[in-house]
């Protein structure tokens, strides 16, 4: 257990939570900074527990349920999150809905790799998007496997397919990168062209050298968030690119985890006919990737979401 999960543990008990909201509401300068942090301590506290036990539950049990149980798992400790930083979350009732809708499915060769889900304008997921990540959502709609190409642990799958999405560029704490020059082909820039386009999205550049096959740098600090388009594995703490352009995207990667959950555990409820061939005959190819997805966002989610609150405090791990 590193140490932002164990301080998640930590934070379960009234006096711990309270403290960790005061400082929290008195970084963002709240005028009533400890008022609110003993009014949001019971639920910021059960908001991480109850979220800790789906985790658990889930892991406890077959993968034909883990949607559910790790989705709403997901769901609990991102309102923990919220409430370190929206004192008055929620605000409105329009904030308890999802804030995705999966389209209506066709009975007959439907796809889970190529089903698509839509983001709307109110609920939760562009509410924590806007207030953990402040990032705009990307696109109004996409399909499943645009969303597992941006995982790192998920490419070996697509790799086995001769259909990498992504590419090592550096390690975490590295200032070090370098991108293959042939992504300049996948992304019809120039060098130049490329350079500023990624610029956006790292620390300053200290200096730049360009030869036949690598484009490398040296950034001012290392990058250390899951933040596309750049996102980590988390067992090789390796930095991954996207190999296309369509797949540069400046979204976290708990935004990903979230919209294929909510998917999944909306298979896993309502398509009971499709949800159970799939576990017993599995007849195509989803199934690999639903199952490694399932195994990895088990760990990776709630690690992710410690690293949120731990930060706060702070302190690096």
């Amino acid at each position: 257990m590193d140490i932002a999960y164990l301080f998640m543990s930590y934070l379960q008990s009234q006096q711990t939570a309270q403290t960790f909201l005061y400082h929290c509401y008195t970084q963002i300068e709240d005028e009533d900074a400890e008022i609110k942090s003993y009014e949001n301590c019971n639920a910021f506290m059960y908001y991480l527990d109850h979220g800790i036990h789906f985790y658990r539950q889930g892991e406890q049990t077959e993968p034909f349920m883990q949607p559910i149980l790790y989705y709403y798992g997901m769901i609990h400790l991102i309102k923990a999150c919220l409430l370190t930083k929206r004192p008055n979350y929620p605000e409105s009732t329009s904030l308890l809905a999802h804030g995705v809708t999966a389209r209506k499915r066709k009975k007959k060769n439907y796809s889970f790799m190529n089903d698509e889900i839509k983001v709307q304008h109110n609920g939760l997921f562009p509410y924590f998007c806007e207030h953990l990540y402040k990032q705009p959502i990307p696109f109004a709609k996409r399909t499943m496997q645009g969303l597992l190409a941006l995982i790192p642990e998920i490419n070996p799958l697509f790799i086995f397919q001769n259909q990498a999405k992504l590419v090592v560029v550096g390690k975490q704490y590295s200032p070090l990168l370098e991108f293959p020059v042939n992504l300049l082909d996948n992304y019809h820039l120039t060098d130049q062209a490329f350079i500023r386009r990624v610029e956006a999205y790292l620390p300053p550049i200290k200096y730049v050298d360009i030869d036949k096959q690598m484009i490398r740098m040296e950034v001012a600090y290392p990058i250390t968030e899951a933040n596309g388009p750049f996102f980590m594995h988390q067992q090789t703490n390796e930095l991954y690119f996207p190999l296309d352009r369509e797949n540069f995207l400046p979204i976290h990667e708990v935004m990903i985890h979230y919209l294929l959950l909510y998917n999944l555990s909306m298979l896993c409820r309502y398509e009971t006919e499709w949800w159970g061939d799939l576990f017993v005959n599995k007849p195509d190819i989803d199934f690999p990737f639903i199952l490694h997805f399932l195994q990895i966002t088990a760990h990776k989610i709630p690690s992710l979401l410690a690293d949120e609150l731990w930060q706060l405090t702070g302190n690096s791990k």
